[in-house]
This record gives structure tokens, sequence and C-alpha cells, in this order.
């Protein structure tokens, strides 16, 4: 059928409580399965849809279903609309108001700063510019530049925050992953960092001291590092402190 046909289902309905045609032919006209359509006619399918008449709503003709109950083999057709609607337009560039064309240079601002990992094409369909102007404000040679202001597309109504969050979080799809913490900037648990002091005290003791002296204080960093020592050490100060 070249036309889609509108709500199936109830023009099911009417075709099975006022017609003659077989399960098989308003099945194939509603483009619905033959035990649904059975199942319509049993009350157990769309019980509570009204039926809807095609005749009236110029879906069918008369003719068509007086041929269809003469002949079980023969398959109805959609009538063609007698009103054409227009076809959808291909999507184009976003049209933006003339009187808000003048703020998109702001808009271009806003978003170059704001989001620098958006690319050219996704600013071009945020606010529906050019890609001269879109370099030209971020290398800050607009002919307007000095008094350029960076303002969100949104509040200026060049788009909606929707579309602004759809091109941001394909913009963050493509780009690299983030690059990882600093060392620096992580906690060691006391276990770590008492193993990188003693390695670092050894690799000072081995640089620049004869054997006694670098034994003597490894010994003696060994010592102060030593949990159960410096334990000891503050129980007897405290031990000191209160004789």
């Amino acid at each position: 059928m070249s036309q889609s046909l509108l709500m199936p289902k109830a023009t099911a309905v009417w075709l099975v409580d006022n017609t003659a045609l077989s399960f098989e032919q308003i099945a194939a006209f509603c483009t619905l399965h033959p035990l649904e359509v059975q199942g319509i006619a049993d009350g157990d399918v769309a019980s509570g849809i009204m039926g809807v008449n095609p005749v009236q709503n110029g879906q069918l003709t008369r003719e068509e279903i007086e041929k269809a109950e003469a002949d079980p083999n023969y398959r109805m057709k959609v009538s063609e609309p007698k009103v054409r609607v227009a076809a959808v337009k291909r999507k184009g560039p976003r049209y933006t108001p003339i009187s808000r064309r003048n703020e998109r240079p702001n808009a271009i601002k806003w978003l170059v700063r704001n989001h620098p990992e958006l690319k050219d094409a996704q600013i071009m369909r945020l606010v529906g510019t050019t890609k001269s102007t879109i370099e030209s404000v971020r290398e800050n040679t607009h002919w307007n530049a000095a008094n350029l202001t960076a303002m969100d597309p949104v509040t200026l109504g060049l788009c909606s925050q929707i579309d602004l969050d759809l091109e941001v979080k394909r913009a963050s799809k493509d780009a690299p992953a983030q690059a990882e913490l600093n060392e620096g900037t992580t906690l060691m648990t006391a276990e770590e960092a008492l193993a990188r002091a003693t390695a670092r005290q050894s690799s000072d003791g081995e640089g620049g001291f004869d054997g006694d002296h670098s034994g003597h204080s490894a010994s003696q960093h060994e010592e102060e590092l030593d949990a159960d020592s410096v334990f000891a050490k503050l129980k007897s100060i405290k031990t000191d402190n209160d004789e």
C-alpha cells in the first residue's frame, strides 16, 4: 500500500462489525495478524476501542468494500488522500531570527571559552554560524572583537540546553582519556611510607659515607622508624613527666 492506514485497530473493529469481509482481508488491509482480527471478532482483543469508519475519513471507498466482499481473494487498497501533506524538509542549518543574529559572535566566544572541546561543526549547528566567523572569534580577529562579550547561547535563545548538552557529550566522547593524577596527590598507607623512607635512607647512606658510619646511620634510622621503639620512648617520657 502506498499510503499508511490511520488507526488500524479501530478500523479493523469497524470492518468486523459492519462488513462481511474475511479475517484475512481485514488483516491485510489493517496490517494485522488474522488471529488478532479473529480476537477482535470474539471480543478478546481491542474490547475498549471504538470503531472508526474508513469510508468517512477517506481512506477506503464503498466500492472497494463491495469488491472485496464479492471476491475473498481480493485485497483492498487504501485510497489516495484528497489533500497532500507537504513532505518534511531535510534539516539544514539552524535558522536564527534576525533580531538575534548580532548575538552569535558573543555566543561563539562563550562556547570557545567554556567548551574548547567542541568542534567547529558542532558550534555551527548550535548557533547557525559559519566556520570563518568561528575562526575570527577564536583568533580575536573579528571586526567587532573589542566589543564582544561571552554570553550563554541558551540564554540568548540561539539553542536549547538539551542541544548544548548533547553536543558537549559527543565532544567529550571523542576527546582523549584524561591523564592519570600525579602520584603525589594520592595517599599512601603507613607501610608504604615506611618502606619508601627506609629505601631512601639506605640509598643516601650508600652514596657518600664509609661502611662504619653508614651502618651506624642505617641502624639509627631503623631504630627511629621502628614503631615499637617510638611508642616505648613516648611512654618513658610520659613516666618521667609524671614523676
